[in-house]
């Protein structure tokens, strides 16, 4: 268990671990030895208790925060069990699940989809996963997956933004499909979702417009 927790350590972890451990063995030494209070002490006890403690916690900062983008985070909480599990389901043919078996995306699927682009995208995507905890915590963990798939849904539309990261939607081969190029403006613009139901379809099968389009094909046409 230890080897496999250090095996996941990144650099920025490890640095944080370091300078944890170099600021407690300094105090430690200190309370135990009782040093003289000379100059030499104090820059020690500087370095014990102000300096290495605010390297431990930028890189520990930085070190959560590339935690948080990894789907094994999401899937920390049971009920996005049902997202995380297709997205790694290799039968899965949902655009969640062919896109994370993509090596670009890596083990960051669940971010690199659903992240805010732009200069202050990754902080405004932070703070929406806070809201996500305090939700979580207050209300959804009391509740099983079942209960709480038809209240899950989006702060806002999903933006195509998000997939021209990739489909620049400049790309000959993209363009030289009919339904592309009559759409191109809309799909730019946004006023045309990637992600609708006359696209691509929703990227999660059991979503809420997943849902409502499998409701709507369901009802039989009045002759």
């Amino acid at each position: 268990m230890i080897c496999r927790m250090f095996e996941q350590l990144t650099a920025t972890g490890a640095i944080a671990l370091a300078c944890a451990v170099s600021a407690a063995l300094i105090v430690v030494v200190y309370l135990l030895k009782r040093p003289a209070f000379t100059l030499a002490t104090q820059l020690w006890l500087l370095f014990g208790l102000g300096v290495l403690p605010l390297i431990t916690a930028g890189f520990g900062n930085a070190a959560g925060l590339h935690a948080t983008k990894e789907v094994r985070f999401c899937s920390s909480c049971h009920v996005m069990l049902a997202h995380t599990g297709d997205v790694l389901d290799l039968d899965s043919q949902s655009l969640a699940a062919r896109h994370s078996r993509n090596a670009m995306f890596g083990e960051q699927s669940c971010y690199t989809c659903h992240a805010d682009y732009g200069m202050f995208g990754a902080v405004f995507t932070k703070l929406n996963g806070m809201t996500h905890v305090y939700h979580y915590l207050r209300t959804y963990r009391k509740k099983t997956l079942e209960e709480t798939l038809p209240e899950l849904h989006l702060y806002k539309p999903f933006a195509n933004a998000n997939c021209m990261q990739c489909h620049s939607t400049t790309n000959r081969l993209w363009l030289n499909l009919d339904d592309h190029a009559s759409a191109v403006d809309d799909v730019r613009s946004g006023k045309l979702s990637c992600a609708s139901e006359g696209c691509h379809g929703s990227a999660h099968p059991f979503s809420k417009a997943a849902r409502a389009a499998r409701d709507a094909r369901a009802i039989p046409e009045v002759p």
